[in-house]
């Protein structure tokens, strides 16, 4: 059966504070609009529809980078059932299931929405919902057996149905033409005035439609709606993540100073150390060692190599088998080749360094001249000395050398010793004269102040 996702997506959050649309905060590096959608990568949705409202801008732009092409715009928040409605006309041509989630719940698993497909081969409507160990102010389910009568809003339920702890967390699925015709329906005639999703339940069973219900554990329902539930998702987050790498065969000395992205890969075998973060889009091979301190994003370490401590790798760091990366060294779209050394104090941006080479401390890569980036290419078995200056674009040659402090703005050739350096000069006696001299401006000076 093809699958329409409707994501909600149009809320302002003003309990966030911030300027910043609720579903585009991060978890894990993430915004929450892409964990939902994430969540549902199993089902392989023909569509996915985003209702929009809030800076809708912000979030069409987010929506568009993961890949959804169909918007929709609620310019009015009048309730998640007339939310839904928004979506009807981008799947007027749609023929199949539409499941509805939510943007800003970032932890329903692939195994529940798999659930709620399932369970559409017995029932016309179904809706998720979980036993809350606080009801506190959800909606309830009013059941009959396996039978879903109706969902009654915490503010229109009577003392008895408030007592019920099996809860609404307002993932619905449902034939999408179904879905829309019950929607029609639904009236705002309720404590908020406003058009309830879960109204079309009682709807549905009226109209002699079959509604159900699945559950899953109350932790996947986690919905976001202040700085604080943010911060906590984050913690569950991280807490899951660095579970899964021990489980998967990483070392960690410290897993709690440790954090992952949504789409870290780690192989097993590798050892990371304490107080390393990882950003998004990082892949580490089998074997390799991430030493404490160390930031890494956008990049790729092969088996065997070691990175750090108090090391960065920026976006397009490519860093291969046995190659290191030491201390207070950032790399940024370049190529570090196999068995390579970059071990100290130095910054690599648009490069290739071949294998086997070693760069000293205090070597750049030129890379920027204000405005173009430029390309150096170091060859194989190079030693460049310490305190080098690549001014790019220049390329060095196999087994080439460069002195110390030198200054590079010419091609290197094989086996070659580069010196770039002005010639030295000893003038005698003029170290005295001059520490004379600006001892006596500064006495005074001092006495000025007197």
């Amino acid at each position: 059966m093809p699958t329409a996702l409707i994501i909600l997506a149009a809320g302002k959050g003003s309990r966030m504070n911030s300027d910043l649309p609720k579903v585009l905060h991060k978890i894990g590096g993430s915004s929450l609009l892409a964990h939902a959608m994430r969540a549902a990568d199993t089902l392989m949705p023909q569509r996915v529809v985003v209702v929009a409202g809030h800076e809708a801008e912000q979030v069409r732009a987010e929506a568009l980078s993961l890949g959804v092409a169909d918007i929709a715009l609620q310019e009015e928040q009048l309730g998640t059932g007339h939310a839904v409605a928004q979506a009807k006309d981008v799947l007027a041509d749609f023929e199949g299931d539409a499941i509805v989630l939510f943007g800003d719940t970032p932890f329903i698993s692939p195994e529940t929405l798999e659930k709620m497909t399932a369970a559409r081969k017995e029932h016309d409507v179904v809706v998720l919902g979980f036993h809350a160990a606080d009801p506190a102010r959800y909606g309830r389910f009013i059941t009959d057996g396996s039978r879903l009568d109706r969902i009654v809003e915490y503010k229109d339920a009577t003392e008895a149905e408030r007592a019920i702890n099996l809860c609404n967390s307002g993932l619905i699925a449902a034939d999408s033409e179904t879905l829309f015709d019950l929607l029609e329906a639904v009236k705002n005639d309720n404590a908020s005035g406003e058009y309830y999703l879960p109204d079309v339940v009682e709807i549905a069973n009226s109209r002699g439609l079959s509604s159900g219900y699945v559950t899953c554990d109350e932790a996947e329902t986690l919905g976001i709606n202040t700085r604080a539930e943010l911060a906590n998702a984050e913690r569950i987050f991280q807490d899951t993540k660095r579970a899964e790498a021990l489980e998967n065969g990483v070392t960690m000395y410290a897993p709690e100073t440790v954090f992952f992205a949504s789409d870290t890969f780690v192989g097993r075998d590798t050892v990371i150390e304490q107080n390393v973060v990882f950003g998004p889009e990082v892949t580490i091979e089998s074997g390799a060692l991430i030493r404490a301190f160390s930031h890494l994003e956008g990049c790729h370490v092969s088996r065997d190599a070691i990175i750090g401590p108090y090391a960065r790798l920026r976006p397009g760091a490519e860093i291969a088998e046995e190659a290191r990366v030491g201390n207070f060294v950032e790399i940024k779209n370049a190529i570090i080749g196999e068995a390579a050394k970059v071990n100290h104090l130095t910054y690599v941006g648009d490069a290739t360094v071949g294998a086997r080479s070693n760069l000293g401390a205090g070597t750049v890569t030129c890379n920027y001249d204000g405005v173009m980036k430029h390309h150096t290419t170091i060859g194989n078995d190079v030693f460049i000395g310490s305190s080098t200056m690549l001014v790019a674009p220049v390329k060095i040659g196999n087994r080439a050398m460069t002195a110390s402090g030198s200054v590079i703005t010419s091609d290197v050739p094989a086996e070659a010793l580069a010196i770039g350096r002005a010639r030295q000069e000893n003038k005698l006696g003029l170290a005295e004269k001059l520490f004379t001299r600006l001892q006596a401006i500064k006495e005074k000076k001092k006495a000025g102040k007197q």
